[in-house]
């Protein structure tokens, strides 16, 4: 298993997907998964039923994890997309 790179709070880009070419922060890492949650980014909606008569059904929106190879850190101060640091073979 490899190491994850991207930790929460890191600017990131997606390079593949539906949501390609968006950018965000990270919200939340799951490394054993090896997936990261990015805001804005790869949406999903959960339908809510509601829990009495009083109160209604609900849809919610939120961030589903997204592969951390579909997306790429981008340097904060010149604000371009880094390159791979591994060694080309």
């Amino acid at each position: 298993m490899s190491k994850l790179l991207i930790k929460k709070g890191d600017m990131v880009a997606v390079i593949t997907g539906k949501d390609k070419g968006k950018t965000g922060k990270v919200m939340q890492t799951f490394p054993k998964l090896n997936r990261v949650v990015v805001e804005g980014v790869n949406i999903a909606k959960k339908h809510l039923r509601a829990r009495n008569r009083q109160e209604k059904g609900q849809v919610v929106e939120f961030s589903m994890p997204l592969h951390a190879s579909n997306v790429m850190l981008i340097d904060a101060s010149e604000k371009r997309i880094r390159h791979d640091d591994r060694p080309k073979a």
